[in-house]
């Protein structure tokens, strides 16, 4: 499968500055995505979290890989343009080591089992070969404007 710029993932995800996590998509299959997160010292999260030593929160990182198994859930979906992907849990996160301006994550998200509008996945992010930060997803498809899920 050919690489996904970020024209294509701003067609499939909703989601725009300064909240989108995800800036390409490396390879896709049919129960795996890996994409590319730069992670740059001007972005907005940084002016807080910390001035004097910037670190991004381990909360975007889990989104960041939210956002790639997003793209890999709606890329198989017709109507997608009518279609939201929720992050519905987390589970067994684990932070390894801080992510820091410069680095590149590389966000390796792997479906374990899944039906047309559930999946449960493993996500991994790295920098480098190093691990960073991982934890199981779970992810809903509903349609847009409609109920949240519970």
């Amino acid at each position: 499968m050919p690489e996904l710029d970020i024209t294509v993932i701003r067609g499939l995800l909703p989601h725009r500055y300064p909240f989108l996590l995800v800036d390409r998509i490396l390879d896709i299959g049919d129960d795996f995505i890996i994409g590319l997160k730069n992670v740059t010292a001007n972005e907005p999260h940084f002016t807080g979290h910390f001035p004097e030593y910037a670190v991004m929160p381990g909360v975007l990182i889990i989104e960041a890989l939210a956002q790639v198994a997003g793209v890999l859930v709606l890329r198989k979906v017709p109507d997608r343009e009518r279609k939201l992907v929720y992050l519905a849990g987390v589970d067994e996160a684990r932070f390894r080591r801080p992510v820091v301006p410069g680095d590149q994550l590389r966000l390796e998200v792997k479906v374990l089992h899944g039906r047309p509008t559930r999946i449960k996945a493993e996500g991994k992010a790295y920098v480098g070969d190093q691990l960073v930060a991982e934890a199981m997803l779970m992810c809903v498809l509903q349609d847009k404007g409609g109920p949240a899920p519970a």
